[in-house]
């Protein structure tokens, strides 16, 4: 796997003047799904992993082993620029700098690295965050841990939502000047509110639980927004459908009569058995 290639054409949309709205995936088959419908880059979300990897919910009980694995194994089933979501780095500055390490490993092509004081602590009511000095020290561990230059280090907050503009604003600005190659801010809901990040920071912008009013590519990016999230649906829908299959077939409805079943073109599609059958053919014939 050579990961160089989609660094540097995600870098490339990452310093365009175009936003795209990444496909959401989280295993081998999603993520060749993504790219075959021709998504420029993948998602690989924290919250996903933990519900693919341990069917736990999204407290960060999930290991970065476990995290760096799942993401290899998307990375390895083709050639899709993946973004991850490294939460807090599993930990302080210097667990950050490993973290980067071993995502760079797995083949990623960017990650974020959030400054929420996580996992939450003993008698905490709400998100808490680091002091912004902490959290510069988190974003310059990412940048030492990284060994391939075009690999991208975001820096992301949800400041804005919880502490508002200003300290979001002061948030971003200070993990960009520790070097960081853009910001994500999560939970931005109002054009006026990205309107007032695009004027304050130049630099590039991923959001992450945007309001419906920011869903225009145009105007976003106009705004310095290059990556846009639209969400999880894809995890969500295969769940609904395999819980449906299963409890259809429980309740006896035969397999033949199942609905929304995949066809055997699109498997041997998604598993590339052309491919494994040419391999078949040269080595073991």
């Amino acid at each position: 796997m050579n990961a160089k290639p989609r660094r540097q054409k995600l870098r490339g949309l990452l310093n365009s003047e175009r936003c795209i709205y990444p496909g959401s995936v989280y295993d081998p088959i999603s993520a060749r799904v993504a790219e075959d419908l021709g998504f420029e880059a993948g998602m690989f979300a924290g919250s996903i992993a933990s519900f693919t990897v341990l069917g736990a919910p999204d407290i960060i009980v999930l290991t970065l082993t476990e995290f760096a694995a799942q993401a290899y194994r998307i990375c390895r089933a083709g050639e899709l620029a993946l973004i991850v979501d490294a939460d807090h780095g599993y930990g302080n500055a210097l667990n950050v700098k490993r973290t980067v390490e071993e995502l760079e490993t797995a083949g990623i092509a960017c990650l974020t690295i959030e400054d929420t004081l996580l996992p939450r602590r003993f008698g905490s009511r709400g998100p808490e965050f680091l002091s912004i000095e902490e959290g510069v020290g988190k974003m310059k561990g990412a940048l030492a841990g990284r060994s391939d230059p075009d690999l991208i280090v975001l820096g992301r907050t949800s400041a804005v939502s919880e502490n508002g503009l200003d300290d979001g604003i002061n948030r971003a600005r200070a993990y960009l000047d520790a070097g960081v190659d853009g910001i994500m801010f999560v939970g931005i809901k109002t054009r006026a509110e990205l309107d007032s990040i695009a004027t304050a920071i130049d630099a590039p912008i991923m959001l992450g639980g945007a309001g419906k009013e920011l869903q225009d590519l145009e105007y976003l990016s106009e705004c310095g927004v290059r990556f846009c999230l639209q969400g999880h649906q894809p995890f969500l829908a295969a769940v609904k459908a395999m819980h449906d299959t299963l409890k259809a077939l429980r309740e006896g409805t035969p397999p033949s009569e199942l609905e929304g079943i995949a066809s055997s073109d699109l498997i041997k599609q998604l598993t590339r058995e052309t491919t494994y059958q040419d391999w078949q053919d040269k080595f073991l014939s």
